[in-house]
């Protein structure tokens, strides 16, 4: 029985290879939605926490707010804290509207 060896490469975050059952063993690449991308480490990691308008990356650890000022270019913002598809980045610059806590 032989085994096949794969050399690792670097992958952009959110792609993931997997072998088709049915495709001869040939590897597909699909790109994979897993989250909002956080602002420090840009992994695809952000979780809403318990409370309302906060967020955690579960890669690095560090804690973010979401605020109505955006921290780039001083534009407000509506924010709605409890859904969850709230906007994270600023409508007139498109940064983030994340501060660390």
């Amino acid at each position: 029985m032989q085994v096949a060896t794969f050399a690792r490469r670097q992958m952009p975050p959110g792609l993931i290879r997997r072998f088709h059952a049915h495709g001869g063993g040939a590897m597909s690449e699909q790109k994979v939605d897993l989250g909002p991308e956080c602002p420090g480490c840009h992994e695809p990691w952000l979780r809403p926490t318990t409370m309302p308008g906060r967020y955690r990356c579960v890669y690095c650890l560090r804690r973010y707010e979401l605020s109505s000022v955006c921290p780039n270019c001083g534009e407000h913002s509506t924010i709605v804290r409890m859904s969850s598809t709230a906007i994270l980045t600023c409508n007139h610059c498109r940064a983030s509207m994340l501060s660390q806590v």
